[in-house]
């Protein structure tokens, strides 16, 4: 294993400790699941639509 992959390595580790501590704030919070899934689709649309635009426009 070279440098560059310990570095991909810890970089990946991290972002997944990241990700678990950002869950678990969210979490507790107690917003419910369906709240949740209409949350993330509704950015979904938007990054999708903005991402459709730009492609349109350039």
């Amino acid at each position: 294993m070279g440098s560059a992959d310990g570095v991909q390595l810890v970089s990946l580790i991290a972002m997944a400790g990241w990700l678990v501590l950002v869950l678990f704030a969210y979490r507790s919070y107690r917003v419910d699941t369906g709240k949740t899934i209409r949350m993330a689709l509704t950015w979904a649309a938007i990054f999708a639509g903005v991402a459709i635009f730009f492609s349109l426009v350039t």
